[in-house]
Formats: structure tokens, C-alpha cells, sequence
């Protein structure tokens, strides 16, 4: 199967083969960019930031993602204005990951997109499908979150350090716990 069509499949959420030789280099490609990113000096902001508007589907005029910052792909990542990523953020972006603007990301943040059979036989094979991750505008994640693929969180929302995020959430609420629930709504 040729690149551009295992891609397509990927973006559409069909199952597709995760060993594709098109996916690896592309995959290569960008952990060569991440290694570069991680490894400039603190100091060396506009070559960072250089490399993150090269490497991500879009992304503000105005951001910081702190190093270090991990992703698969790069380019099937959208970031709003003034979103504040901090140290040690995982983003599994095989489907997109959109996060909106004013979004504060704490360390340790994970958004996984890519899922993975339940059948041993399938998943050896390296059978995948992703599904897309959206984040409202105004959303505070705490440290330690894990948001699982499918998920979507409306605007205003606040997420709970060590949460993990297994289904959608309206806007304008508070959520915390393993798995993730309401425990306050926002005025």
C-alpha cells in the first residue's frame, strides 16, 4: 500500500498497518526534530521555537512549550494562542490533536490518539486505529493527565493533577479521579 493512502486511513480512524515503512521514516523524521528541540539550550528560544512551527499542524503567535516535549508525528498537532505547555508533555498525535487557545498543559501531560486491539493476534501484527483528541479554549490540565483517544473537553474546564480522561466532558466543569468524572461545575 503506498504512503500517502496508509496515511489517509490512519487520519480517518481505520485500522491500518503501524509498521508501514512510510510511517517509521516519518516517524524517524520527527524524533530527529524533537532530539534538536530538546536539546537547545534554554536560552536558545527562537531556534526552538523555529522547530516547533516547523514540526506541528499549527500553533499561535504566542506560546512556550517547555522542554522536554514528545510527539509522534508533529504535524497532526493544532495549538491555539497562548497555550502553556510545560516539562515532559507526550502527545500521541497518529489522529489530530486540537487544543484551543489559553490551555495550560501542566508536566507530565499525556494525549494518546493511537488504540490498539484488544485480540493478541491483531495486535501483534501492529494493527492500529487513532482517534482524535480536542481541547477547548481556557482549559487547565493538571500534572500527571492522561487523556485517552476519542476525548473531547469543551471550554472552560479544569482537570484535576493525575486524572485520567477515558470519555468527553462538557464545558464549564471541574473533573478529577481515575476515570475522570464532574466534581464541580464552573460559573
Amino acid at each position: 500500500m503506498e504512503f500517502n493512502e496508509i496515511w489517509e486511513k490512519m487520519l480517518r480512524g481505520e485500522e491500518y498497518d503501524a509498521t508501514h515503512s512510510g510511517l517509521r521514516d516519518l516517524l524517524q523524521q520527527t524524533r530527529m526534530k524533537i532530539w534538536k528541540f530538546n536539546n537547545l539550550r534554554p536560552d536558545e528560544t527562537n531556534e526552538m521555537n523555529e522547530i516547533l512551527r516547523d514540526l506541528l499542524g499549527s500553533i499561535g503567535e504566542r506560546f512556550i512549550i517547555n522542554q522536554p516535549f514528545r510527539c509522534d508525528y508533529g504535524c497532526n498537532i493544532f495549538l491555539g494562542e497562548d497555550c502553556f505547555i510545560n516539562f515532559n508533555c507526550t502527545i500521541l498525535d497518529e489522529a489530530e490533536v486540537t487544543i484551543g487557545n489559553n490551555a495550560f498543559l501542566g508536566p507530565n501531560v499525556s494525549i494518546y490518539t493511537a488504540c490498539h486491539p484488544l485480540e493478541v493476534d491483531r495486535r501483534n501484527r501492529f494493527i492500529e486505529w487513532a482517534e482524535s483528541v480536542t481541547i477547548g479554549d481556557n482549559v487547565w490540565i493538571g500534572g500527571d493527565v492522561t487523556i485517552l483517544p476519542g476525548v473531547s473537553i469543551g471550554d472552560n474546564v479544569v482537570i484535576g493533577a493525575g486524572s485520567v480522561v477515558t470519555k468527553s466532558f462538557p464545558s464549564n466543569v471541574v473533573l478529577a479521579g481515575n476515570p475522570a468524572k464532574i466534581i464541580k461545575e464552573i460559573n
